[in-house]
Formats: structure tokens, C-alpha cells, sequence
């Protein structure tokens, strides 16, 4: 239920032939330790404090339109408002069951029908604009800076592996670049979400949220400004081709001189900072969820979250089986028999089974009538992956189609783009699969950005450097990168890592492998991604022939859920390690994950209610820094009082499941 209580109202009206003075709005957060200030003078500016440190410093915002005007220059105050708001959000597929959306918030209308909203949360801030117009505009630019009032180190995504060479068009799956803002190029594209490192041990993490009908934001260092950085847009895509190399990325060949032509009433991405004393606070934090458009599925009880036996990344290398493996309907029913003895919900249909640029074109090694038929036996659902491109060209036909087939949804890859065109079709995507209770999994994708709140079927992402690169790479950044994903990518919402590797190798014996594929760090390392890292619908990377040879850790995959109804974030320093505390139901699940430093973790058992528990702890063995697939399973018993220290291998965690005696 939500409560909007206006605490105080200001009205000026501006007179023609009269300028009108600059003012300074506070706005404070309900603790009243942070601090947004709003100057509108010639411009409009906010700035952030926290306790008194300089978050943001003051930071422009406008919005040039076609035609020449601009909002947010000399602008005309008509009304502002402040109000409280106080909401309890129920969430769906997530990693609690109750978001709680408390913020105070100013609303400043200007003269030209638009103004800005401004939200001030205890972990964080928030603005945007907003506009009141009959008819259409078109956006020729938006203006959104970051200003800092020291070089502050930030950790930043920067795009390469460009698509065709166009600057626009990238996979959004790059390890963080360390770096003070000074140093970051001003022609060098960044992507959100990133992380600014304060003094004091504070953070904060730069988002975006409800983005929708608009292009999604890339960073640059300002050229005015060297500690500040400012948004770059993609351009309206005017033509588009499939690219020349992979042939199967749309690409813009041509782009229009502005970045969106949108309705003229309608309110704008909000522009996040999210902000932390502590790292921990990061593996928990609510803001993109509290600032999205609350969902649009009257009835979402058809939406099932759990976890897929996925065949891309082991190369469908199954063996000690009578019949030859590969993209064929024996080798998809060796899956569904795997997943069925499991528990596992899903199987999904990676690239191979149809043609990659029509999916009524079948391969003739796939009877998929058969093998729906078949998993349906099993109560096994399977999901099938598709070119970006594929889909669109009838996305209603196709998920008519398929859905009436007995598919349950569909992975979405390729889409290499963040521009108004690409965000818009995700929005129609997310409409049509849920009018046909289809599942998306989007891949080759930005981080999301509060669709999954508003079409909760769309139930993964990717925008993240995950493991698929280890089966052409022994980065030795991966170990870093993983623990600093859940601070900084996991902010925006659930991630495609797809772990579950169990060719386990040390930073000394990785190597890349496309048929027999390895994971940088332990055996223990991966099962804690199961509970660490946010993900509704979560991969098994691996192939069965290893599952089943390792019945013991692919059991207690099994039963970890993959949506929960509380989160704790029990401990944590970004790049370093993660610990979290997720639950569902009456059982309890803890995972913690390390970089290359092997350390030992306490865990405290505060969380749990009074009385006695059975724990099954998963734990780095004696050995794991030779051999990482090395690790021992205990049983214990535990009361609220009781702490537990674990000693972590280098690249190592630990995962646990506890049960009330």
C-alpha cells in the first residue's frame, strides 16, 4: 500500500519581463543523513551529501529538444512540492518478498510543461525529468553530469568488442577498469551500472532505472571537467543490416542526428546514485526495483523461476552413453532425463536447433513435437534460445506459435545495443511472451534496468562478464571480478553468470577449453554462486556426465531455489569477498566467495529464530589451492548464538543449507 503525504508546497510564478531569482531547494532523506540540494538559477544543478561528505558535487541536468529548446535552461519555476512517500511493494521473482520504497521526494514544474522529480532514499538518490505535452517530441540530447569533488577512483565497464566497428554497438561483458575519473577517456564509452570509491570506506554505485521508450546511458569523462563524468547516448537508429562478419547482429549502418522521438507526456529515466557505508550494504539494495514501474501481469502465479541444464557451454559433450552426442533429439533427451532424476525445472535449446535467422526452420536432427512431448512426461520445461533478430521479425506469430507448442519461453541473445529502438522492442518482447506465459531470458544485453520489475517474466539477464569466457580465456581477473560483480552489475538486478562448473582449476592450471571447459577458482566457489549471485532463472553450466559423477555437489545444487523470500547481506569488501544469507521458506542457504586471497569468514547465525539447527556446509578441502575441485562436506548443528569460521582456499567459498531441528 502506498501513502503519499505532501509535507510542504511552494508556488512561484514567473512573470514575463521579470527574471527570476536562483533557488535552493534541501531535500533530505527520511534519516535525514543524506542531503540533495537543487539550484535553479540559468540552469538547474543537484548535489549530493552524505553525513556531510560531498557525494555529488553540484551537477547539471537538461534536455535539448529539437527545435532548439532546451530544458532545464533558464528555466521558470510554476510549483514545487515536497512529499513523503511510503510504499510496500510485493515483489515477483525476486530476492525478497517485500521491498520497502520510503523516500522523500520534490517535484519542481517549470513554464514549457516539464519539470523534474527528485527522490532522496536512505541508501541512495534518485532524479529525472518529466514532461506535459500534447504532442510528440524528439530528444536531440540529454544532458546528465556527475561531478566529484575529488579524483575518486571508479570501477568502470568500458565498451570494446565492438559490433562491426560501430561505437554503439557492444556485449556489455567487460571486467572493471580501476581508475581514478580523471584518467578515464573523454572518447572512451562506459556503461552502467559503475562504481565511484569515496574516502571513508564509502560507496556508490551510478544506475539507471525505469528506462523505457528512451536509449540507455554510456559515461565519458567530461572534457570540461576532469572529475566529473557525463552521459553519451546512442542516436536513433535510421538503417540497419546484419553484420558483415557474424552475420547475426542487427546492425545501424546509419543513425539520426537525435536519440529518441518519444510521446510528449510521459516521464523520463531516473538517474540513480545508490550509496553505502558499508560494502555490504551493496548486496542488498533496492533502488532499481523501488524506481521501476510496478508490473503490468495481473496474474503472475504461471511464472515459475528455477534452474536449466544448459548444453552451449559443455559443448554437449556427454559421453558413456549409446548414441553420438551433439545438437540431436537423442542428446536433448539425455538432458531432460538428467534434469527430470534432478529436479531441475528446465532444459534450454541453445544455438543450433533452428536456423539463426528464421525459427520456423528447424534443424532436421531436432524433433522438437518429440521432445516437448517428452519433457512434458517429465514435467520438464524447455526454453529455447534465439538471435534478437529472429524473434522480432514476428515476435507475435513466433510466441503464438511456440507457446501453443508447449515451449515455456524463449533466451534472447544478440542484441548488442542500448538504443531507443532496442529498449522499446525489449518492452514489446516482454509483452507478447507474457500474453502467451512465455519466459525471456535476455543475453548479449545490457544490465537491466527495472523491466524485470515491470514484466517479471523477463526473468534473467546477462550485461555481464560471465563464464562462458572462460572457455577461451584464463583471465586471472576473473577471481577479482566475480566478487566484485554482486557490489556493482548485481545493483542493477539479476545476472546470467551461468556457473556451475565442475572442472575446477587453480589460477596456476587454468586453461581454455572449448569442449572440456574450466572454472578459475574451487569446486566450493561455484556452489556459492548458486546462492550469492541473483538469478531467477539460473544456468548448470556443466554437462550431466560430470553432474552425475558428482551426485553429492549437483544435489545440493538442486535444492538451492533461485528466488527467495529474504536476503541478508551478512558481510563483504568489494573485490574482495561476499557473503550472503538468502531464504526460502523455512530453510536458510549462505554462501560466501573470495578473490585470490585465501582468507577465513566468521559467520554468525544472529539471523536465525531461537532454537536449533541442522547445517550441511560445503567447504574449500585441505587441498584446494592445488587441486580446486578438492572440498569436504560437514553436517553440524547450530543455535543464534553460535559463530562458524571458515577457512577459504585461494579463489575458494563455502555454501550452506540450514534447516530448523
Amino acid at each position: 500500500m502506498i501513502r503519499i503525504i505532501p509535507v510542504v508546497a511552494f508556488f512561484f510564478l514567473a512573470h514575463s519581463g521579470l527574471a527570476q531569482k536562483s533557488k535552493t531547494f534541501q531535500l533530505p532523506s527520511p534519516d535525514k543523513k543524506i542531503q540533495v540540494t537543487v539550484s535553479v538559477a540559468e540552469k538547474i544543478t543537484w548535489s549530493v551529501q552524505h553525513e556531510g561528505q560531498t557525494m555529488l558535487a553540484p551537477s547539471p541536468i537538461a534536455m535539448q529538444l529539437a527545435g532548439g529548446e532546451t530544458l532545464g535552461a533558464n528555466p521558470k519555476i510554476i510549483a514545487a512540492k515536497q512529499q513523503v512517500i511510503n510504499e510496500t511493494i510485493t515483489a515477483v521473482a525476486y530476492k525478497k518478498d517485500v521491498v520497502e520504497n520510503n523516500c522523500n521526494q520534490l517535484t519542481i514544474s517549470c513554464k514549457g510543461d516539464y519539470g523534474v522529480v527528485f527522490r532522496a532514499y536512505n541508501d541512495g538518490v534518485a532524479c529525472r525529468f518529466f514532461t506535459q505535452r500534447k504532442e510528440d517530441i524528439i530528444v536531440n540530447s540529454e544532458l546528465a553530469a556527475f561531478s566529484f569533488d575529488k579524483d575518486y577512483t571508479v570501477f568502470i565497464p568500458h565498451t570494446s568488442d565492438l559490433r562491426e566497428g560501430e561505437k554503439y554497438s557492444c556485449s556489455f561483458e567487460e571486467f572493471y577498469t580501476e581508475t581514478p575519473v580523471s584518467k578515464f577517456g573523454t572518447d572512451t564509452l562506459g556503461y552502467l551500472p559503475l562504481l565511484i570509491q569515496y574516502d571513508n570506506h564509502k560507496k556508490a554505485v551510478l544506475l539507471e532505472a525505469d528506462v523505457q521508450d528512451y536509449p540507455a546511458m554510456f559515461v565519458h569523462r567530461s572534457k570540461e571537467n576532469e572529475l566529473a563524468l557525463t552521459a553519451a547516448f546512442a542516436p536513433y537508429p535510421v538503417e540497419e543490416a546484419l553484420g558483415k562478419r557474424s552475420k547475426i547482429n542487427y546492425i545501424p549502418t546509419k543513425r539520426a542526428d537525435y536519440i529518441a522521438r518519444t510521446k510528449g507526456t510521459r516521464t523520463f529515466p531516473w538517474r540513480v546514485l545508490a550509496i553505502s557505508v558499508q560494502d555490504k550494504n551493496l548486496l542488498n539494495n533496492d533502488m532499481v526495483q523501488r524506481l521501476s514501474e510496478p508490473d503490468k501481469i495481473e496474474n503472475t502465479a504461471w511464472i515459475k523461476p528455477g534452474k536449466v541444464a544448459w548444453d552451449w557451454w559443455n559443448d554437449w559433450n556427454i559421453s558413456h552413453v549409446d548414441f553420438k552426442a551433439g545438437i540431436n533429439t537423442p542428446t536433448y533427451k539425455h538432458y531432460i532425463d538428467f534434469a527430470a532424476a534432478n529436479k531441475i525445472e528446465y532444459v534450454v535449446l541453445d544455438e543450433g536447433w533452428s536456423d539463426d535467422w528464421d525459427l520456423n526452420k528447424l534443424s532436421p536432427a531436432i524433433d522438437l513435437a518429440a521432445l516437448l512431448e517428452y519433457a512434458k512426461q517429465k514435467n520438464v520445461g524447455l526454453i529455447l534460445w534465439s538471435t534478437w533478430y529472429a524473434l522480432s521479425r514476428d515476435v507475435e506469430g513466433l510466441s503464438a506459435k511456440y507457446a501453443a507448442m508447449g515451449v515455456k519461453g524463449f533466451k534472447v541473445d544478440f542484441l548488442d545495443r542500448n538504443d531507443q529502438k532496442i529498449i522499446a522492442s525489449c518492452y514489446e518482447m516482454a509483452a507478447i511472451a507474457a500474453k502467451h506465459h512465455l519466459l525471456l531470458d535476455f543475453h548479449g544485453m545490457f544490465a537491466p534496468q527495472g523491466l524485470q520489475r515491470t514484466w517479471p517474466n523477463v526473468i534473467n539477464f546477462e550485461g555481464v562478464r560471465g563464464m562462458e569466457y572462460m572457455k577461451w580465456s584464463a583471465d586471472d581477473r576473473v577471481s577479482r571480478h566475480a566478487v566484485s560483480l554482486p557490489f556493482i552489475r548485481m545493483m542493477a538486478g539479476p545476472m546470467d553468470y551461468t556457473p556451475g562448473a565442475f572442472r575446477n582449476a587453480t589460477r596456476k592450471n587454468a586453461k581454455p577449453s572449448n569442449s572440456f571447459p574450466q572454472s578459475l577458482g574451487t569446486r566450493c566457489n561455484q556452489l556459492a554462486m548458486y546462492i550469492v549471485y541473483e538469478a531467477p532463472l539460473q544456468m548448470l553450466a556443466d554437462n550431466p556426465t560430470i553432474y552425475t559423477k558428482e551426485q553429492e555437489c549437483t544435489d545440493f545444487i538442486a535444492k538451492v531455489p533461485t528466488t527467495f523470500n529474504e536476503t541478508i547481506a551478512l558481510d563483504g569488501q568489494l573485490g574482495e569477498y561476499a557473503v550472503i544469507a538468502r531464504r526460502k521458506d523455512n530453510n536458510w542457504f549462505v554462501g560466501g566467495m573470495t578473490n585470490w586471497n585465501e582468507r577465513d569468514i566468521t559467520i554468525g547465525f544472529a539471523f536465525l529464530k531461537e532454537g536449533n539447527y541442522s547445517v550441511e556446509l560445503f567447504r574449500d578441502g585441505l587441498n584446494a589451492g592445488k587441486d580446486a575441485t578438492d572440498y569436504k562436506k560437514e553436517t553440524m548443528t547450530v543455535n543464534p548464538a553460535d559463530k562458524l569460521t571458515v577457512h577459504l582456499a585461494p579463489g575458494g567459498g563455502f555454501a550452506m543449507h540450514i534447516t530448523k531441528l
